[in-house]
């Protein structure tokens, strides 16, 4: 059982994104927003989130040239949680204004995101 079963921002991404069958990341032509990692060290984190308006929310200031850019779910499951999986690459799960939120290992959201409701 995962640490994040009973995070309620972690339980909110994987069933908004089960719902609308996209996550959103920030893209400035070919780069997407890769932060360092607040829990773990030498660690990077690239931050998704369930829903435009809560990426919108985060294309200001230092990231004002972002736009939140969709990724539909079956691309992100088959290709791109492989991928940073392999990367050693954590996912930001629905990161709020303050950039609080779970930093989840890719295959953590696949398992979440492959549960029958």
């Amino acid at each position: 059982m995962s640490e994040y079963t009973n995070d309620p921002v972690f339980q909110g991404f994987i069933a908004e994104a089960r719902s609308n069958g996209v996550v959103w990341v920030l893209a400035h032509g070919e780069d997407l927003l890769v932060v360092e990692s607040v829990d773990f060290e030498d660690t990077d984190v690239m931050p998704f989130w369930s829903n435009e308006a809560a990426a919108t929310l985060h294309c200001s200031e230092e990231w004002s040239d972002y736009h939140a850019e969709a990724i539909p779910l079956d691309m992100f499951c088959d290709g791109w949680l492989k991928e940073m999986y392999d990367d050693g690459v954590l996912i930001g799960t629905n990161w709020d204004s303050e950039l609080n939120g779970p930093e989840v290992e890719p295959r953590e959201i696949l398992e979440a995101l492959a549960q029958v409701q």
